[in-house]
């Protein structure tokens, strides 16, 4: 049988059975809607009453807002940017805040007003807000407080017409609001003074319900939306180039909510879930899992602006029966290392989904050890929505992607675009209804990127004879020693099993004699292991070529807000570069 041959017969298929055993489909159940308004108005309408998501602050303190509240404000929010500000439908409209109340809320009106929903990292320098604002198109801009001197400094440059400013406070009750906006302002000092004419989100929703009360019927800016219209540029490749922005549809989001549906909807009771969101919503897992699944589901979301350091997340897993959590390596692997979850873990939790980057086999047992249930690993990009592939829950593999999302194609490929053998690795490709239109404006790349239907991940990866996928590593990323390939993942999973080791970033480095040599930068979680111990734990666990030649320990590294190791920036600390 040919390679092609044997990724066109599907070898996964059979999984699919353990899957949705009553049925036995590989296909996503079509059951959704044509666009993302009709989504989320039907999830407000059936869940109106019930708690849909809570910001939960360091201290406890939290403001919470219902789905009839939700479903009210982002109606007003869309509103006001069709009739207030004049915008036509298509308008791109950035958001730029971490997790907050008024995220779901603006960013479901800019939906609902056939707007495109351009979400923004909160911590990019001026510089990086620029290049995003101008190369969206953006004309307006919802931003949290903290942030608007950056924008002082660079909005001459854009071509953003209104500022909507906002706080991590908002809806709170309005005494814990003021005691937070008075820390915020004053002892922490982070929301500086500003010159901008802006509107706060309070006075946009006022002006987008006396407009509404008009007679304005939303449903008419959203009612013509199809599955092709471009819902959100989320913008990727800002940690290996140039950020550009992946243009994903209505339909693309909406199938992977199908597949997500197909493949773990059993497991979600709908209206009696609560899902812990430390990841950030401008990020596209959290984006598309946290925010529209587990709302389209009417669970409860409880919303951490910012995880780091992990203890902000404690009173979150104190004051809330947590059922779901999403996050990468990092996440889970701090918070292992904390006394009060590891005493007390979270009973309550069903399953952990972690996706960004490869999940460490040590991470993944001590997890279920201490937690009692699985952190269930998937894979996916920015491009695809994110989802491509997932471990079947309650069939969980180590070491494994998992299997292709129903509808969706996998293949493996070498160097010249042809399917490599079962078990070698190679540059996962990948075909279906998730994957994006193409990069926004950016003909070039996309043509890169998309060829004859496919999406070129950049990603090296092997299947098994059974058609379960492992990520080996980034195809940038790999060490070439000795003409050997050494994959960073593989080293850093072997010192992640050091127990006196928190985490560490494999990369390579020019070498004389071989190319490049192995070495690593470690991140001790307690004393007592020396640079000639790593390297003798590795001697016994990994081929003489992939054990580092060099053992550096450092107090951190760096990393994207997400969680992701910054390997380019440690090889820049590391080279001078």
């Amino acid at each position: 049988m040919s390679n092609v041959q044997y990724y066109d017969n599907k070898p996964w298929m059979s999984h699919y059975l353990a899957v949705r055993p009553e049925t036995g489909e590989a296909t996503a159940s079509h059951h959704l809607h044509d666009n993302l308004p009709a989504l989320i108005q039907a999830a407000g309408q059936n869940y109106s009453q019930q708690l849909a998501f809570t910001t939960c602050m360091p201290n406890g303190m939290n403001g919470r807002l219902t789905y009839a509240e939700v479903e009210e404000m982002s109606d007003a929010f869309a509103v006001y940017l069709r009739e207030c500000l004049q915008l036509e439908a298509g308008t791109r409209v950035a958001v730029q805040m971490p997790n907050c109340l008024t995220l779901p809320v603006v960013a479901f009106g800019i939906l609902k007003a056939g707007c495109i929903l351009v979400n923004v990292n909160p911590l990019y320098t001026k510089r990086e807000m620029a290049h995003q604002f101008n190369d969206s198109g953006a004309q307006a801009l919802v931003i949290v407080d903290m942030f608007v001197d950056k924008l002082e400094a660079i909005i001459e440059q854009t071509g953003i017409r209104q500022v909507v400013v906002t706080s991590v406070a908002q809806w709170f009750p309005p005494v814990v609001k003021g005691v937070l906006q008075l820390v915020l302002k004053y002892w922490n000092r982070v929301i500086p003074r500003h010159r901008l004419d802006v509107h706060t989100i309070d006075q946009a929703l006022a002006k987008g319900r006396q407009a509404k009360a008009a007679g304005i019927d939303v449903h008419q800016y959203w009612q013509h939306l199809t599955r092709s219209d471009t819902a959100l540029l989320q913008y990727t490749g800002g940690t290996t180039g140039v950020s550009k922005g992946a243009e994903l549809t209505h339909g693309n989001l909406i199938s992977n909510l199908e597949q997500v549906d197909s493949v773990a909807g059993s497991h979600i009771e709908p209206g009696k879930e609560c899902i812990l969101t430390a990841l950030p919503i401008y990020h596209i897992f959290a984006f598309t899992v946290n925010l529209l699944a587990f709302y389209h589901k009417g669970a409860h979301n409880v919303l951490v602006p910012n995880p780091r350091p992990i203890q902000n997340c404690q009173r979150a897993f104190d004051n809330y029966d947590i059922s779901w959590i999403s996050g990468v390596n990092t996440l889970y692997n701090a918070l292992l290392n904390e006394e009060w979850f590891t005493v007390y873990p979270p009973r309550s939790m069903k399953v952990a989904l972690a996706g960004g980057t490869a999940l460490h086999k040590a991470v993944a047992e001590r997890w279920r050890s201490v937690v009692g249930s699985p952190i269930v690993e998937g894979y996916g990009l920015t491009e695809t929505s994110p989802v491509i592939c997932f471990n079947p829950i309650g069939q969980e593999r180590p070491d494994s992607i998992g299997i292709p999302a129903p509808d969706t194609d996998v293949r493996i490929v070498d160097d010249q675009d042809e399917p490599v053998a079962v078990g070698e690795p190679g540059e996962i490709i990948v075909r279906g209804p998730q994957v994006m239109k193409g990069y926004w404006n950016r003909p070039e790349e996309t043509a890169n990127a998309l060829k004859d239907g496919w999406f070129y991940t950049g990603d090296i990866a092997m299947m098994s004879e059974d058609g379960h996928f492992r990520i080996v590593d980034r195809k940038k990323d790999m060490i070439l020693v000795s003409g050997f390939n050494v994959y960073p993942n593989e080293v850093e999973d072997c010192i992640a099993r050091i127990p006196q080791v928190q985490e560490s970033a494999v990369i390579g480095v020019a070498d004389a004699q071989t190319g490049e040599a192995v070495h690593a930068y470690v991140v001790l979680r307690e004393e007592g292991i020396s640079e000639k111990d790593v390297i003798a734990h590795c001697k016994q666990e990994l081929a003489a070529y992939k054990v580092p030649k060099k053992v550096v320990f450092w107090d951190e590294l760096p990393k994207t807000p997400v969680g992701k190791v910054l390997r380019k920036e440690v090889r820049a600390a590391a080279t001078g570069g």
